[in-house]
């Protein structure tokens, strides 16, 4: 019976000696890797460019329109492989500013910018999703 009572005691004491590690919470975030960035007047393909993952932000901007309401803008996202156009990324007149978000299988890519009447930029970032510790901040 001592046994029992020992064997009980020594349970609780390594019970409160080594308590079970708090759980770890974390959460995925996607961080932004820069792929390329470009500016113009008028129509351009880009340099190709290689995701890893598939998934592109593509921010513009539109400005400086010679005649109002005469500005055209498009972009289109190619194959790097095969050349052949996958998804319109964005088409816009006049001026203005805005992000697009495109998932695609991952592979080489270009653009083609399309634009009248008007000078235009435009970055390519590459999304990266990664597990960090959830600190309570947003």
């Amino acid at each position: 019976m001592t046994g029992i009572i020992l064997a009980a005691l020594v349970g609780g004491v390594a019970c409160v000696l080594s308590p079970e590690a708090p759980e770890s919470k974390t959460r995925e975030v996607t961080l932004w890797k820069p792929m390329g960035a470009w500016s113009g007047h008028g129509v351009m393909q880009t340099e190709a460019f290689i995701s890893t993952t598939g998934t592109l932000r593509v921010q513009w901007e539109t400005r400086n329109e010679d005649q109002a309401g005469r500005g055209t803008f498009s972009v289109m996202l190619h194959s790097g492989v095969s050349g052949r156009s996958l998804v319109p990324v964005v088409e816009h007149r006049g001026v203005g500013r805005d992000t697009a978000y495109v998932s695609e299988d991952p592979r080489e890519f270009f653009l083609v910018v399309d634009a009248k009447h008007l000078d235009w930029s435009v970055t390519v970032d590459e999304g990266i999703t990664a597990t960090v510790p959830d600190t309570g901040r947003r």
